[in-house]
């Protein structure tokens, strides 16, 4: 059937065309994915700690018979089961669940036993063909229950069976194997804990339900790792008991050893959590090659069945082990950070759990499985009495029986009959109609008096359970979940530091925590100096005087790196050489290669210095494409770098400074030789996602080459060299001018700005600009010094040939960024750098 036009009608809604909101139709469409996701998918929920997929595993597994006791069968036929019946999604990520759950260093109580190749720390698992699997010990405890209505069960997914909605755990499941899981907006972290430990603390917490934190940490200190090791400092995970949410460190077990008469070594025994020896190796390697990391001459992988993990790691002649250790323990994952987010679903709503509400979700949990279990089984047994008692009265008149049941005419009178004379119930009547003669024995009697007994008693015995005092009903509970410990559960592994507890010996604590200021230099060369006096402001014009970048820290603290990508990388000032004090100016003439603290994309570009603590200034940031943000500095304590910005595809950050103050000035020079500048202000601080807002506005092919911040009030300068386009990047010296800052009037955010420089024939881009307070430096790509010629008044006048071609200018202290060059110019081939996300903050946090 086809409309008028000729074209195909839909029977589903009669040929009539119906209009959508197509906004509105996706908002729906992504609430019911993201619900989708949190509730079937990613997130655990907190009673017993399980994904839906996991459940689904242990539920197909109990349901097929694989308990210890029995033989493996192929991992293939689990996931075939799993996914025919209840999981309807890849059988990737249904064996991928599977392995996670049988990793002795993923799970600190593995609840799949599996033989075969289950991968390692550096390599995956066999291919589910080749692997099998059956329950393991500790998964018979999260089914037990299952066969007595314990928990509710709803359809699967074409509801052609039942499955539970959640499996009657009989531990804290979720604390002692720890989750990971990415949902849509939310994701979830979960360390694992020592089930001993975690049972003890809902022991005490069922016994003392209004007890604190400090007294469940008592039991709980910390996580209990799989793979041991040691976790240094304790603050985070005390905040993450607290809030849900915190960081801690993990170290690995390593101790010096007298590997020959004349050599010494490092031992690594335990490694931090999901790290592998493969990982650690690599980055040894790397940072040895690099001369980032000295002392080492050798490098071993001893790791077998037999002894488990065991690097070996030989140390030179002449070099203090323990200072090499600290090194390790600095630069590679021989030292690694955990990010506690306790999210789970409770009630069916994500929730952000401390250490108390996670015990309280489980212990209200398994009191509910035990009161349920226990209904269950007082039904049973009444209804057993009830049929003993009436078995009994038949057996007292048993030749009545007989002879009414012979001269009935058919079943259903006898049953009648049954329950007239001898006043049985139905149920009763029935039992006796089905009785095996051989029943009818002296011994049966006394046997069913003796059943009858003791089924009272239990009876009675259950119903005190059930009583309005729940306290009997609690201490089973207890008593029961000490029975688990005693009977799985094993010592701690996980060494807890309050501290790093590193030897008084090791060189690296030497270092007295001083005052100093980490320097950038034009060069790219990064160094700390010696004492917290600023950089000097006059002096000897020696080579790399042109600091670009400057951040005041401690010698044992860290800053940022901040990068053309957005990028802001921590590094610690530790790691960087010493300046050696000089007269005048300072020379960054031993400092060490920035790009070897960071791992550079290709085009990416090092741009500035920032601090990286919350009373740091807030940092601005100027892109190609004319955008402007100031950055809060709510930075994440465990990560070792992180986005500043949000930029748009083809778009890079060409300058980033810090902003001292409101009244500070923000300044964007571009390619045409426009400048604007506005008062910091005029851009409200964002989060790290936010993309920014309008800065300056672009002319079409126009681009920003340089930003910065600058104090209006001292003394200023801007440095502009007009070129050729068609001339290659860094061939040309151009016309050079440097005019004073005031002759260049201030405009609103967002504007077009002044012209900064006139162009002379054969001229039309700015190939440099650069603005700041004096005095002003430059300098040539290898560092050496270049003199820039006095200020003129002139703002929109042309310059004069320069002597010399220059790659930075920079302030002596206060500085943004690399000075714009026309190498950077280029807006990656957006044709619309105008600036369009003004009033955009996307992902503010």
């Amino acid at each position: 059937m086809a409309t008028d036009d000729g074209s195909p009608q839909d029977p589903g809604n009669d040929g009539r065309i119906v209009d959508i909101d197509v906004s509105e139709e996706m908002r729906n469409a992504f609430l019911e994915y993201s619900v989708s996701v949190i509730h079937s998918r990613a997130l655990p929920d907190a009673r017993d700690g399980l994904k839906p997929v996991q459940r689904r595993i242990l539920f197909s597994m109990h349901e097929l018979g694989l308990r210890p006791d029995r033989g493996h069968v192929k991992s293939s036929r689990v996931v075939g089961e799993v996914m025919g019946k209840y999981h309807p999604h890849g059988d990737q990520a249904i064996y991928d669940a599977l392995v996670r759950m049988a990793q002795p260093f993923s799970m600190r109580l593995p609840l799949v036993d599996g033989h075969g190749n289950f991968g390692s720390l550096d390599a995956g698992p066999a291919a589910s063909r080749y692997t099998e699997a059956r329950l393991a010990p500790a998964a018979l405890l999260m089914v037990t229950g299952l066969d007595e209505e314990t928990v509710d069960e709803v359809p699967n997914y074409d509801d052609q069976l039942m499955q539970p909605e959640v499996l009657p755990a009989a531990y804290p499941n979720l604390l002692v194997n720890g989750t990971t899981g990415i949902a849509v907006g939310m994701a979830t972290s979960m360390p694992p804990h020592n089930l001993i430990e975690v049972i003890s603390a809902a022991r005490h917490l069922i016994a003392h339900p209004s007890c604190s934190l400090d007294d469940l940490m008592r039991f709980v200190p910390g996580p209990d790792l799989p793979e041991g090791g040691r976790i240094v400092g304790l603050d985070g995970i005390r905040e993450a008991y607290l809030t849900g949410r915190g960081t801690f460190r993990t170290r690995a077990t390593a101790k010096i050893e007298k590997l020959t008469p004349r050599k010494m070594g490092i031992v690594v025994t335990e490694l931090p959590y999901l790290v592998g020896p493969e990982k650690v190796t690599a980055k040894i390697k790397e940072l040895v090659q690099a001369k980032r990391l000295s002392g080492i001459s050798d490098l071993k992988d001893l790791t077998d069945l037999k002894n488990g993990l065991r690097l070996v790691i030989e140390i030179k002649n002449g070099f203090n082990p323990e200072a090499v250790l600290e090194q390790l323990y600095k630069l590679t994952p021989l030292e690694d950070s955990f990010g506690i987010n306790n999210v789970a679903l409770v009630g069916g709503q994500p929730r952000t759990l401390g250490l108390k509400e996670l015990l309280e979700v489980f212990v209200d949990f398994r009191i509910s499985v035990v009161r349920r279990r226990t209904e269950y089984r007082l039904g049973k047994r009444r209804d057993r009495l009830h049929l003993v008692e009436g078995l009994l009265i038949a057996i007292v008149d048993i030749d009545e029986v007989i002879a009414l049941i012979r001269s009935s005419d058919d079943t259903a009178m006898a049953r009648q009959r049954l329950m007239q004379v001898f006043d049985l119930s139905e149920k009763q009547a029935d039992y006796i109609l089905e009785l095996q003669l051989r029943r009818l024995t002296k011994f049966s009697r006394i046997e069913l008096e003796g059943e009858r007994d003791e089924l009272r008693a239990q009876i009675e015995e259950l119903e005190k359970l059930l009583g309005e005092d729940d306290a009997p009903l609690r201490k089973l509970v207890s008593a029961e979940l000490a029975e688990v410990a005693k009977s799985h559960g094993t010592p701690r592994r996980t060494v807890l530091l309050e501290s790093a507890g590193t030897p008084a010996t090791a060189a690296p604590l030497e270092v007295a925590d001083d005052p100093c200021w980490v320097l950038l230099s034009a060069s790219g060369l990064l160094a700390r100096t010696a004492s917290a006096d600023p950089v000097p402001a006059e002096g000897g014009r020696s080579k790399h005087d042109a600091i670009v970048g400057a951040v005041r820290t401690s010698a044992r603290g860290q800053f940022g790196i901040v990068t053309s990508a957005g990028r802001m990388v921590r590094v610690s000032a530790l790691d960087l050489p010493t300046l050696v004090p000089t007269s005048g100016a300072p020379s960054l003439a031993g400092g060490t290669p920035a790009k070897m603290y960071v791992d550079l994309a290709r085009g990416e570009r090092i741009l500035t210095l920032a601090g990286v603590t919350p009373d740091s200034p807030t940092l601005a940031l100027g892109t190609a494409q004319g955008v402007v943000k100031r950055v809060t500095p709510d930075y994440p304590l465990g990560r070792s770098e992180w986005e500043v910005i949000s930029l748009k595809p083809g778009d890079r950050v060409v300058g980033a400074g810090p902003v001292g103050s409101e009244g500070d000035d923000l300044v964007f020079i571009t390619a045409d030789a426009q400048l604007l500048r506005f008062p910091a202000s005029a851009v409200r601080p964002q989060g790290r996602a936010a993309g920014g807002m309008a800065g300056i506005r672009l002319a079409a092919k126009d681009s920003v080459i340089f930003f910065g911040v600058l104090d209006p009030v001292g003394e200023a300068v801007v440095v502009t060299s007009s070129g050729a386009a068609d001339a290659l990047p860094g061939t040309q010296a151009g016309t050079l001018k440097v005019t004073p800052y005031a002759e260049y009037p201030a405009k609103g955010r967002g504007t077009g700005g002044v012209r900064a420089h006139r162009f002379l024939k054969g001229e039309d881009l700015l190939i440099l600009a650069w603005a700041g307070n004096t005095p002003a430096r430059a300098s040539a790509a290898n560092g050496a010094a270049i003199e820039l010629p006095e200020a003129t008044g002139k703002r929109d006048g042309s310059g004069l040939p320069a002597t010399a071609i220059i790659a930075a200018v920079a302030s002596p202290v206060r500085t943004g960024a690399l000075a714009g060059e026309r190498g950077s110019a280029d807006t990656g081939g957006d044709p619309d750098a105008d600036g369009s996300r003004a009033e955009e903050d996307p992902g503010t946090s």
